[in-house]
């Protein structure tokens, strides 16, 4: 399976696959009906990578999804590939749907990743850096630099980079040193002897972790412009100095990734301490990937590989800078960045503020009706607000929140430790094992039970990714609940950048919904009965299941059926094998997948009447909305989980209904069909796994699903 970066199509070409898939007696399809989901993982990171081809996007943007093509494919090689290799070493043979063997996953993955790569440092160098070169933001190279800036640069290893660097000789009282994970790191092979009369030849220097990679030059060197070195180059000219009397004959950068994921025990006594103790061995874990440069001569790679006990398929050389993910790109310059855009305050929400008594305006519309929110569309504010104004009000008696990505400085945090500081009842259940967020959570704990909250780390062996939160409020002799949801983390940052939806609401149903999961989570005893809300790992799956049954029946009958699931994966075997059999049923099934997909569109027989889309744009798409047009009695559902075993099964997860009909309308409108009109930013998968790029036919109007939703909320485009 593969896709090209430059690969498009027009709408309506693609044809019937044809695979050989088989149905067994028990139902169960045979493998060939699944696509394997790290390979399709791999396949959204190379659709990212042709974003950085794409001149739709200004400059920066572009060179921003390099380095975050760069910073996925770290992180799928920290987990995802070093999960595969540790399955290779208990043995060769498949344990997953789609039937693949370990080292068939592997070989798989090397090929497509070494032609990604490569085709990765191409854009930077043919496209990326020219370009920017031409509006004057140059990352130059030793040998680009002029008397002065030479000059400069070695004053500033001497000053700032030489105090800090430690040569490290390979010799029978120094081996080799044991390197942190995706550190930079050089190599230098030397000649002649070291102040103990010693023939060394070989030494490695570790880059500090505390220098930057890429140091502007100063102004007065440049005229002002945006010119930089990178840290290899300063480290490189000057590293003769790290050895006096001795000649340096080469010097290599590499660097070396390790298995980053976390193994915890599912009876550990303190979760905190045990996460602690791992984070330690995540930065020294197993090796799986050996980056040097494209100049790199044969026996210096060699040797590291054998060093690292590595195969020649895991060597990846590049050309240039092995870490692009430090690459600066966040400069101030408008015209080549996406234009921006105000964040706009729900009118619910900003008819309440402009009356006199602000200090409670959002529980005032809250009881008026339900509010909702589509990030970044909308601000993030609200929440906070929210939050404020229980904190500060009198009459709120409890706060109860989830919190999975969260930092110390967030105000979210901050406010949740004021209103315990000012004597309310606050509970906060924090993930801890929110991937490479663990010491920031661990952090949060600590400084919210300081400040007198109830912290729980929600249940040993399922992550509580859930976004609740909780306000309970004394109101004329009664008890009101208000409650948030929401399909994306309490974070600020990520709600600029990730598409979410979050729901404001008073509704007594849902609020009770809420109140028994949080009892659910920091008590014990059974499984809550709720109302209205779908909840993992104990009603969401079989719900689901449900729903999709309905729309089987409703098609049988000769009834209008329709499905549309919007989520970032669908991997979950049960649920794939139920939608192929809507579709043998005639049910219209459209699917908007961010990420990985194991599901065959498209394939005669199996899957006719299934379409699946991915959208690849401006912000990540992290909504979750499933649509089941149920006979005219449309159920429309958002929610924090994925269609995958670990969300379904292994986590603490919650839909909620959007019951609200002019809320209905709009995350249908906005959130689902506005994405399957997307014909320039969206992508279609076929049943032989390929994924190919849209473009407008000659008779369409390009549509961005993005940009509509910037244009019709923000007034980004607009002219006045």
């Amino acid at each position: 399976m593969g896709v090209s970066v430059n690969a498009q199509t027009s709408r309506g070409d693609e044809s019937l696959a044809e695979v050989a898939w088989q149905r067994s007696e028990d139902g169960s399809y045979s493998p060939s009906s699944y696509i394997n989901r790290d390979l399709s993982l791999l396949q959204f990171h190379l659709r990212v990578l042709a974003q950085a081809a794409s001149p739709r996007h200004p400059l920066l943007e572009r060179l921003f999804f390099l380095i975050i093509f760069s910073s996925n494919i770290d992180e799928f090689f920290e987990i995802r590939v070093a999960g595969i290799m540790q399955k290779l070493n208990i043995g060769d043979v498949s344990t997953s749907a789609h039937g693949m063997r370990p080292s068939e996953v592997l070989n798989e993955i090397s090929t497509v990743t070494h032609d990604a790569i490569n085709e990765q440092y191409r854009i930077l160098n043919e496209d990326i850096l020219p370009a920017l070169a031409k509006e004057d933001i140059r990352y130059l190279k030793r040998d680009e630099l002029n008397a002065e800036q030479s000059a400069w640069m070695k004053r500033y290893f001497t000053e700032q980079v030489s105090p800090v660097l430690t040569p490290i000789s390979i010799d029978p009282a120094h081996p080799f040193p044991r390197l942190v994970n995706k550190s930079l790191n050089f190599i230098a092979t030397l000649e002649g002897k070291d102040a103990f009369g010693r023939d060394i030849n070989l030494a490695i220097v570790p880059a500090p972790r505390s220098l930057p990679r890429v140091i502007r030059l100063p102004d007065e060197l440049t005229g002002g412009k945006e010119h930089h070195v990178m840290l290899s180059a300063i480290i490189h000219e000057h590293i003769g100095e790290l050895f006096p009397g001795m000649n340096v004959t080469g010097c290599h950068q590499f660097r070396l990734t390790r298995n980053a994921d976390l193994d915890l025990a599912d009876d550990v006594e303190d979760i905190a301490k045990a996460l602690e103790g791992e984070l330690e061995n995540r930065r020294f874990g197993d090796k799986v990937r050996l980056e040097v440069t494209t100049d790199c001569p044969t026996h210096i790679s060699e040797y590291l590989l054998n060093e690292f006990e590595l195969h020649d398929n895991q060597l990846y050389r590049v050309n240039g800078p092995v870490n692009l993910t430090r690459l600066l790109f966040d400069f101030n310059i408008p015209a080549l960045r996406y234009q921006p855009f105000t964040q706009v305050i729900p009118k619910e929400f900003r008819r309440e503020m402009d009356k006199l008594d602000k200090a409670t305006s959002m529980f005032a519309a809250m009881r008026k009706s339900d509010v909702l929110v589509h990030h970044p569309f909308h601000a993030f504010s609200p929440i906070v607000s929210l939050l404020w104004q229980a904190a500060s009000d009198p009459k709120v008696l409890a706060i109860k929140q989830t919190l999975y990505r969260s930092g110390t400085n967030s105000e979210i945090v901050k406010a949740l430790a004021a209103a315990a500081r000012n004597g309310k009842e606050v509970t906060a259940v924090i993930e801890l094992r929110a991937r490479f967020d663990e010491a920031s959570n661990i952090a949060v704990a600590n400084y919210l039970q300081e400040a007198g909250a109830v912290v729980v780390y929600g249940i040993v062996g399922y992550k509580t990714h859930a976004k609740l939160m909780l306000i309970v409020r004394r109101e004329d002799d009664r008890i009101r609940r208000y409650v948030h949801l929401g399909t994306g983390n309490y974070h600020a940052a990520n709600a600029k950048v990730y598409t979410d939806y979050g729901l404001f609401s008073a509704d007594p149903d849902i609020s009770e919904d809420v109140h028994n999961i949080f009892q659910e989570l920091t008590g014990m005893g059974k499984p809550a009965n709720l109302k209205k809300l779908l909840h993992a790992p104990f009603t969401l799956h079989d719900k689901l299941m449900s729903f999709i049954d309905d729309e089987i029946a409703h098609a049988k009958a000769g009834k209008r059926a329709h499905i549309i699931v919007k989520v970032n994966a669908l991997t979950e075997r049960r649920l794939i094998g139920k939608l192929y059999d809507a579709s043998q049923a005639g049910v219209k099934i459209e699917l908007i997948l961010r990420s990985m997909c194991c599901l065959r569109p498209q394939v005669k027989g199996l899957s006719e009447n299934i379409t699946v889309r991915s959208v690849i744009g401006r912000f990540l798409e992290h909504t979750r909305v499933y649509y089941f047009y149920n006979n005219g009695d449309e159920r429309l559902y958002c929610g924090s989980a994925d269609w995958m075993d670990r969300n379904l099964f292994h986590r603490v997860e919650v839909a909620f209904p959007i019951e609200d009909k002019k809320l209905f309308k709009q995350v249908y409108q906005d959130g689902l069909i506005n994405y399957l009109h997307d014909n320039t930013q969206a992508w279609t998968l076929d049943g032989n796994g390929v994924w190919q790029q849209l473009q407008p036919a000659a008779d369409e109007t390009p549509h961005i699903a993005q940009e509509h939703l910037l244009k019709v909320i923000n007034g980004v485009g607009e002219t006045t």
